[in-house]
């Protein structure tokens, strides 16, 4: 599972951000609302002061990863089925290390803004437990600051800045969603023969997946990937949807299908599908779906043509 989370000071655009994620069809689970939970249930009104209070008073009892803890089985509830999952509201390099324990796959975003825009945009949306003037904002600053904040904010593995318009940012955010929103994961598998060039082979398979992940034990290559663009493209620049599209209904199996491609031909950073037990080993591709029907993948990577031209395109998975 794929567990891709915000981090930033308040009101820098977080929530916005993991709104754009509700829309896509990624399940989002939103720490702050542990928090609102627990003030529920002791009857205490939603404000700033009080959430603030009990979120000190957590971490304090329970350590500071405390609220990261009450998260991870939400996530994994809500990312059993689909593969990925959004966490908004990282507070602090504790919750970072303890998301990082309990997922291997865990990936951090930054959101920044000024301190100006964000007091704005808290005049703006009126939620009960926003600041009321930009000293309030400050002292708010400080107390997630003293959580140390700042160094979860350094190590993030990617900043989106909010300081455009409101659709520029959510355009940022959804494709930096689309990259990393794992909805298909691309297993590849390969034969090194003792006869070819290792470094070839590598190439081969980086030329149709930019973003493979290899490694090599033996005589074996193995990779994962994530990013469909590149094959996709290049199965539309040779005109070859249809036969993609019927390679991929040949392999399917339940939530996935398999292909096998022609080394040489990929090494050459075109697409040639051949059959299992092709001479020098193919590459064996498998495409994984999370949440998506296979139909949508289907149209989405090979759609029907007619005259030669694709027809019921789809631009996005998700």
């Amino acid at each position: 599972m794929r567990v891709i989370a915000f981090v930033g000071l308040p009101l820098s655009g977080k929530t916005t951000a993991s709104k754009v994620a509700e829309e896509m069809g990624i399940p989002v689970v939103c720490m702050g609302d542990v928090v609102r939970e627990e003030a529920k249930k002791r009857n205490l009104p939603l404000t700033d002061e009080v959430l603030g209070k009990i979120a000190n008073e957590l971490r304090e009892k329970e350590g500071m990863d405390a609220i990261a803890k009450r998260c991870i089985p939400l996530i994994r509830e809500k990312g059993k089925d689909v593969g990925v999952v959004v966490v908004d509201g990282i507070r602090g390099i504790a919750e970072v290390e303890a998301f990082k324990k309990a997922f291997d796959d865990f990936i951090l975003i930054a959101v920044e803004a000024p301190l100006e825009v964000r007091f704005q945009r808290a005049l703006k949306r009126k939620r009960s437990d926003d600041v009321k003037n930009i000293e309030e904002l400050k002292e708010r600053d400080r107390r997630e600051l003293s959580w140390n904040l700042a160094k979860a904010l350094e190590i993030a593995d990617f900043t989106i800045e909010n300081t455009s318009s409101l659709d520029e940012f959510r355009e940022k955010v959804r494709d930096l969603l689309e990259q990393l929103a794992k909805k298909v994961e691309v297993e590849i598998e390969t034969k090194v023969n003792p006869t070819e060039d290792v470094d070839k082979v590598v190439q081969a398979v980086k030329n149709l997946f930019p973003d493979a992940d290899i490694t090599i034990e033996g005589d074996t290559l193995r990779a994962k990937a994530w990013d469909l663009r590149k094959f996709r493209d290049l199965l539309r620049r040779q005109r070859i949807l249809d036969t993609a599209r019927t390679e991929l209904l040949k392999g399917k199996s339940n939530n996935e299908t398999t292909v096998f491609l022609n080394k040489q031909t990929a090494y050459i950073g075109k697409v040639n599908f051949t059959d299992e037990d092709a001479i020098l080993s193919p590459i064996r591709v498998t495409f994984k779906l999370y949440g998506i029907p296979f139909g949508k993948f289907l149209d989405y990577l090979a759609p029907p043509t007619k005259a030669g031209k694709p027809i019921r395109e789809v631009d996005r998975l998700i």
